[in-house]
């Protein structure tokens, strides 16, 4: 593990470290906020956050204006590249597909199966290298994300509760499977078989797992370009289903982007700290 840069931020210090990946067979980069807490040696609660289509490990650390509260909150926020990269990585032939569209699962088809094994990534080794090399208390981990990054919490979080103790998530895409991002990213990663598929959609997961979590945390625009693509109202009929306790809110005049992101995310934060026993 490498730093490759650091800076002040709210006396506590915004890093990116480049490692090379097993999972992803390759280098990658992902960035660390550390709070002064941290820095000065004290354990604090983490918090994974998966971006969005497009986006690197530096996108939320620049936009998402998350480090004050996260400063005062004692909270190591955690931002991993949405995808591998490299020379010999497959691209893709559009924006949603291949390079910076990882969806967070692990590819089982050619040529992604290579590299694009970001669900193991993410659970197994970045999470490996952050409890190892920075001072997070162990039991105290949560997952929060944005849109893809949004799926890729809310479906990680169902999979492994016994690695994430809270959650929450950003206009996520609910459900997958049926939706057109989704579609191609599954069909082109995992085949064509759709029962594969409902094991990494977070409206199936929740209705085969039940309730996991004390609270469920979305937040979601209603002049999102992209709500036909997220089916929020399929993961509230699931959750509502099993009994998962679901904050499902709604905002009026917010769309997709990173302005959205800003209004709500101490929201977010305060919600993670309460989950993790900070507050």
């Amino acid at each position: 593990m490498e730093m490759l840069q650091k800076n002040r931020c709210f006396d506590g210090e915004q890093r990116i470290y480049q490692c090379d990946s097993q999972a992803l067979n390759g280098m990658s980069k992902f960035g660390v906020f550390l709070p002064p807490a941290a820095l000065k040696g004290e354990k604090c609660s983490a918090l994974f956050y998966l971006a969005g289509l497009t986006c690197t490990e530096e996108t939320f650390a620049i936009k998402a204006h998350a480090q004050r509260l996260a400063a005062q909150l004692d909270l190591i926020l955690v931002t991993p590249d949405t995808s591998p990269r490299g020379e010999d990585v497959a691209k893709g032939d559009s924006w949603d597909l291949g390079l910076g569209a990882g969806f967070y699962i692990n590819a089982t088809q050619a040529p992604w199966a290579a590299h694009y094994q970001m669900e193991r990534y993410v659970v197994d080794e970045l999470y490996s290298i952050i409890q190892a090399e920075f001072p997070v208390i162990q039991d105290q981990i949560g997952i929060f994300g944005h849109s893809m990054g949004g799926h890729g919490a809310l479906t990680l979080a169902l999979k492994y509760p016994e690695k994430f103790k809270s959650v929450s998530a950003f206009a996520p895409i609910c459900a997958p499977s049926q939706c057109p991002w989704g579609e191609k990213a599954f069909s082109n990663y995992l085949g064509n078989d759709r029962n594969v598929w409902t094991q990494h959609d977070a409206t199936a997961l929740v209705e085969q797992k039940g309730a996991l979590f004390s609270e469920i945390l979305i937040d979601q625009g209603m002049d999102d370009q992209f709500y036909s693509q997220l089916n929020p109202d399929l993961f509230e009929q699931a959750c509502n289903k099993v009994g998962q306790k679901l904050s499902l809110r709604q905002h009026a005049g917010y769309d997709h982007g990173y302005y959205f992101i800003q209004s709500f995310v101490d929201d977010h934060l305060q919600f993670h700290a309460v989950q993790l026993e900070r507050v």
